[in-house]
């Protein structure tokens, strides 16, 4: 890791820079895909697959019978971690809904707002070296609170053709309603043109690569939403002498071991933890199964030294991260000044892992600096706010006036018109 001791302000922007390519970069792999998934559809899916995953499918619709299968491989004891993380994320999710807003702007004059479910969504669910059962949680429990009607899910398949048993147990849990076996680019691709076995969707969720999050992106340029950009993970801790090292260090390490495109940042007042942090990264990475992926994230991440809390808040606010974990005396001026970041964990004993998995919060977050304008997956995110309008006679005749006026001031004699029209009725009856 790279120390960096009281960095200039004007330097900020270069230190933080993410360890990513430039869309510019895979664009034009991206772009190929989806003309070629758009052309030629399940064959040229079936073919990405082979491609990219190394197996040909004879189908990629998950069967009743795999899933069925897949339920009686996952043991008893995950299967009840799964419900208990299924519950929380449930119940945190569940009391985000909001009633009806409704008001009469003037006598006669009643607006509403209601919220109805976005019909038709697709779920991402990145596969490769971690299969991550845990997103299907975070982003089919809010799509069945809303009342999503089709859940689709794609996840890609490993050498043997499969979904890992976690994706589909979790899935069923969930009562998605279509999982095919597809991933990456591709994947993206078929939920955005349709294919005969790939339903088209209105909106797309789940992470990726950085392939994928660019694929998402191409997707809106055909009609299609997203829920936002999300690429590689990424985590800031900020710390001062009270927090724990070895905590410290395993946070960083955790979200160090999603890939080597990953990035921690250890921000803190304090020189002492900083070097106890490095020795504790030191000595658990090699106790790590992905240690040699966590390394490789380490290798582009940063220690950095700051004078204090303020110009902290400073620097975090400027990098805006997806992950943003709290273990201050100086707690408060954090959680009241953090403007930029995706979900914030406060005090040594709230590790990132929770939000990732079970203590309910949505771990579907923005990376790459995009928390300064995008938030993370909420149970807004599978609705559309709708409003409504009906007007009385005599809202109309108190309204009308000033109407006519304003299209008028505008040049929009028809919209004038359709006000003057129904006026005129109502004087003359």
């Amino acid at each position: 890791m790279n120390i960096i001791e009281n960095p200039n302000p004007s330097d900020w922007s270069n230190i933080l820079q993410r360890p990513t390519q430039t869309v510019n970069d895979i664009e034009n792999t991206v772009t190929q895909i989806f003309d070629d998934v758009k052309r030629n559809g399940d064959v040229a899916i079936s073919k990405y697959t082979t491609q990219f995953d190394g197996v040909t499918l004879d189908s990629n619709i998950v069967t009743e019978q795999e899933i069925e299968e897949a339920k009686a491989n996952v043991s008893e004891q995950l299967k009840e971690a799964i419900t208990i993380a299924y519950k929380n994320i449930e119940r945190f999710h569940a009391a985000q809904k909001t009633e009806k807003v409704q008001v009469s702007t003037m006598p006669g004059v009643n607006c509403w707002q209601e919220k109805r479910a976005i019909e038709k969504i697709g779920l991402y669910i990145p596969g490769g070296t971690a299969p991550l059962f845990s997103t299907v949680l975070m982003l089919a429990i809010p799509a069945k609170i809303a009342g999503c009607k089709e859940i689709v899910l794609c996840s890609p398949p490993n050498s043997s053709g499969k979904i890992a048993n976690e994706i589909l147990f979790a899935a069923h849990l969930c009562g998605v309603s279509k999982i095919i076996k597809v991933g990456g680019i591709q994947a993206i691709a078929g939920l955005t043109f349709g294919t005969e076995n790939i339903p088209q969707v209105y909106k797309i969720f789940g992470p990726g690569n950085q392939f994928v999050t660019v694929a998402k992106q191409l997707a809106t340029k055909y009609g299609v939403a997203i829920d936002m950009p999300a690429g590689p993970s990424e985590l800031l801790v900020v710390a001062d002498d009270s927090a724990n090292a070895s905590y410290v260090a395993s946070d960083l390490l955790s979200q160090a071991e999603h890939g080597a495109d990953s990035q921690v940042i250890l921000v803190s007042t304090s020189k002492a933890l900083i070097d106890d942090v490095l020795k504790e990264v030191d000595t658990q990475i090699k106790n790590l199964p992905r240690q040699s992926i966590a390394e490789k994230a380490i290798a582009n991440s940063k220690l950095i030294l700051v004078e204090s809390d303020e110009v902290a808040l400073n620097l975090i606010n400027e990098y805006a991260p997806e992950h943003f974990i709290i273990c201050s005396k100086n707690e408060d001026l954090y959680v009241n000044g953090i403007r930029n970041a995706g979900s914030v964990f406060i005090g040594n004993y709230t590790p990132e892992s929770a939000g990732d998995y079970a203590s309910g919060t949505n771990h579907t977050l923005p990376t790459n600096g995009f928390s300064k304008a995008y938030s993370g997956v909420n149970l807004d995110s599978f609705l559309k706010s709708i409003t409504f309008q009906k007007i009385s006679e005599q809202g109309l005749l108190d309204l009308g006036p000033i109407i006519e006026q304003m299209a008028a001031a505008e040049g929009l004699e028809a919209h004038k018109n359709a006000v003057t029209l129904r006026l005129n009725d109502l004087k003359n009856n």
